[in-house]
């Protein structure tokens, strides 16, 4: 009798209690594929993560938000491991980034099943790795006011909640220093790795994954214009349209700040810096995903209700065992 491979599942039994539920039941009646592996506090997700990668595990699942996806990436950077995803977060960006079923842990499930690999650039926030995007001032502060506990009563209103209390923070003055001699001077920059910022906005439209390069948004103003300029923008097409805004695609930059600011990477909290450096990291990020992605508009709607056939080879060894 063959016995089949069980992929371990790392999640936070501190997500939402309706989503942290349905993960739980997921798992348990996946139970001859799927071994639960939770986590107790901040960076344990990390460390299970290296610990199976350092053992030879073909897969690591991470089943939450895109903060424990972070972590688990975290541990696996440098390794051969794949990165599984069970999207079950407040907003699952990176998963919609990928085409990855975000609001079907079914669907999610048979995307790791077929085994098809996509291969995405590793950026790092004053060496702290991200697969997605990273913040400086504004949104941070955001990140940085919601609490645990206000997103597990509202979901995403949580940030709005949160941003309503900081928009009449004094901004700070940043300057911004990129590789290729570029300047520029704002009060907020969000960097993209991918085009997908806060769910399903499609705030970096020229961004890919896969180039090697940050697509990289700078705002010239602060409170309720900023917020106005970023829905305006989206409406129209894109923030970048925006007079109050510039963007551009670069492969390092450095931004210094007259303070101490907010610093978030894949919407988790880093802390606060006067100067942080943004580059590339020497390893790429290898997912389990769909083998078409298509972000931002109607077609990744679709891509979450279908599943695709192609199966990757490379997990072809494990199923076996």
């Amino acid at each position: 009798m063959v016995i089949p491979h069980r992929y371990p599942v790392i999640f936070n039994p501190r997500a939402r209690s309706q989503k942290g539920g349905r993960v739980l039941r997921f798992i348990e009646k996946h139970g001859n594929r799927l071994s639960l592996h939770p986590t107790h506090h901040a960076g344990e997700a990390r460390e299970i993560a290296a610990r199976f990668a350092a053992a030879g595990e073909p897969v690591v699942i991470a089943a939450g938000g895109d903060g424990t996806l972070n972590e688990v990436v975290n541990g696996l950077i440098g390794t051969q491991t794949l990165l599984g995803v069970l999207p079950a977060g407040t907003m699952n960006v990176f998963a919609r980034e990928m085409g990855i079923p975000f609001n079907s842990l079914e669907r999610a499930f048979q995307v790791i099943e077929q085994g098809f690999v996509q291969e995405v650039d590793l950026f790092g926030a004053n060496g702290a790795p991200f697969v997605q995007m990273a913040g400086v001032g504004f949104d941070a502060m955001v990140i940085e006011e919601t609490t645990w506990e206000s997103k597990k009563m509202l979901g995403p209103l949580a940030y709005l909640v949160a941003a309503v209390k900081v928009l009449g923070a004094h901004p700070p003055k940043l300057e911004i220093l990129c590789a290729d001699g570029r300047r520029e001077e704002g009060v907020a920059v969000l960097a993209g790795n991918g085009a997908l910022y806060g769910g399903q906005f499609k705030v970096f439209r020229n961004a890919k994954n896969h180039d090697s390069m940050l697509d990289v948004l700078v705002y010239k103003e602060a409170g309720y214009r900023l917020v106005f300029d970023s829905l305006r923008g989206l409406a129209c097409g894109g923030i970048d349209l925006m007079a109050s805004t510039r963007y551009f695609q670069t492969e390092a930059f450095t931004v210094r700040a007259d303070c101490d600011v907010p610093v978030q990477v894949d919407g988790e909290w880093l802390g606060r810096f006067s100067e942080i450096h943004f580059s590339e990291t020497p390893h790429r990020l290898r997912v389990l995903a769909p083998e078409d992605a298509f972000v931002g508009g109607v077609l990744d709607r679709v891509k979450s209700i279908f599943h695709w056939s192609r199966r990757g080879e490379e997990l072809q060894t494990a199923r076996s065992l």
